[in-house]
């Protein structure tokens, strides 16, 4: 069997159209249940569908060979597994932002509201910054608003939340988009398969 780690919820069902096209079809992506392990028999292959930001933790300690995951986490968590594929869907940046009119202190500390504390980090670190890291798991948006934080460093797909709680982007810090990964010992014994697979995802893609 190939293992493959996929995301639930929004990209997950992008992925799972993106696979039927690349030919792996698996009717139970579709049928609304809620098993978490699906087997297409005929193909080998086992399919497991976990949380988005817990895919590359599958692929990388070997309990799946290969995953979908987005670049947001490969950035974050750094792990070591092989970035095979940029997929080209779930599109989307991570960016600073903050409420409309903010004018940055440059003297004092920042204070940055983000659950992507590394991204942030990594991000100001460049540009010789010292901030403090608030960490939110979710609702962000909500820091600035509240006078929690002076900015924050998040996804942003429409900017449309940003929009209705008056808050606008200062800078975009990176694009991102979905990427096929590998583990490392499952490149080395299967390697004839993953690559057919990439190659088959490639061509549906145009990447």
């Amino acid at each position: 069997m190939l293992n493959i780690a996929l995301p639930k919820g929004r990209l997950g069902d992008q992925v799972y159209s993106l696979l039927e096209r690349a030919g792996y079809s698996c009717a139970d992506f579709f049928d609304g249940g809620r098993k978490l392990i699906l087997e297409d028999a005929d193909s080998e292959i086992r399919y497991f569908l976990v949380k988005p930001s817990d895919v590359a933790i599958y692929v990388e300690r070997g309990a799946a060979d290969v995953g979908v995951v987005g670049k947001d986490i490969l950035l974050e968590t750094a792990p070591d597994v092989y970035e095979l594929l940029n997929l080209g869907i779930g599109k989307c940046r991570v960016a600073v932002a903050g409420k409309k009119g903010y004018t940055e202190d440059v003297g004092s500390t920042l204070r940055v509201a983000t659950k992507y504390v590394g991204i942030a980090k990594k991000y100001y670190a460049s540009k010789n910054r010292d901030i403090e890291v608030i960490r939110l798991n979710g609702s962000i948006e909500l820091a600035p608003i509240l006078g929690l934080s002076d900015v924050i460093v998040d996804i942003v797909e429409t900017g449309t939340t940003l929009k209705e709680n008056d808050l606008q982007i200062f800078t975009e810090i990176i694009e991102i988009s979905a990427r096929f990964i590998a583990n490392k010992a499952s490149y080395k014994f299967k390697t004839g398969r993953i690559d057919e697979m990439a190659n088959k995802l490639k061509e549906v893609t145009g990447q």
